[in-house]
């Protein structure tokens, strides 16, 4: 009865979490997060996780095996998506990906991850729409190894949803010079790269391959994309 439950209220909410056919998530499987309007789920290995607020359309399609899709429109105000496959919890891992990643407006391509103690949201941005639009970052350097050149910025979030409720905490940011869409990102030289700059991660939380897009003042965002972990 339980397991009916749950997935009878996956199926109210149309666009955010989409189970793929043949795939029914047990009891356990199936996650509430602590962000606003979050569904995590797992499914055969891999970690799915779909967060939204405010207006606007977010499609986030969660597809067999390690495959997603995306299509959006945000609208006004506070309007936003976070949406990705990827592992719980998250770590040192190459994350191999393919697909395609098509946005206009305020978005980012990344690997995206949370740690705890301390508190840490973190992204590795291989692809984006626009960039930094009124967002107090620090650049802190930049590196380069033979997966690119990346530039390293900090930031703070104050009183925003995180994975434990609303709170203030740091961002990490790795950002790609030359924009790529699939390849390999080698998540355990950003985080040497920022320990030595004195930034410093927790525990791993989750951490997924995420397509993002949001409002910034009247700057809205749209686009779709579709991937598949390798």
């Amino acid at each position: 009865m339980l397991s009916s439950f749950v997935l009878a209220a996956v199926a109210l909410i149309p666009g955010v979490f989409s189970a793929p056919s043949g795939f029914l998530p047990q009891l356990g499987d199936l996650l509430h997060g602590e962000k606003s309007n979050a569904i995590q789920a797992r499914q055969g290995g891999y970690f799915w996780s779909s967060w939204s607020e405010g207006g606007g359309t977010f499609r986030c399609n969660n597809g067999a095996g390690s495959t997603y899709s995306v299509t959006w429109q945000t609208s006004g105000g506070s309007s936003g998506f976070v949406c990705g496959k990827g592992w719980s919890p998250g770590g040192n891992r190459a994350v191999n990906y393919e697909g395609t990643y098509n946005t206009t407006g305020p978005g980012y391509l990344s690997v995206y991850g949370w740690t705890r103690n301390p508190l840490i949201e973190y992204y590795i941005v291989d692809a984006h729409g626009d960039l930094l639009p009124n967002e107090p970052w620090t650049e802190k350097g930049n590196f380069t190894f033979d997966e690119g050149t990346y530039t390293i910025y900090t930031s703070t979030r104050v009183n925003k949803p995180s994975i434990i409720g609303t709170t203030t905490f740091q961002q990490y940011w790795s950002v790609r010079t030359e924009q790529r869409v699939g390849g390999t990102i080698t998540t355990g030289k950003h985080f040497e790269e920022w320990a030595n700059l004195g930034l410093n991660l927790g525990g791993h939380d989750y951490m997924i391959l995420a397509t993002e897009g949001y409002t910034s003042g009247s700057t809205t965002s749209n686009g779709t994309s579709s991937f598949t972990l390798a």
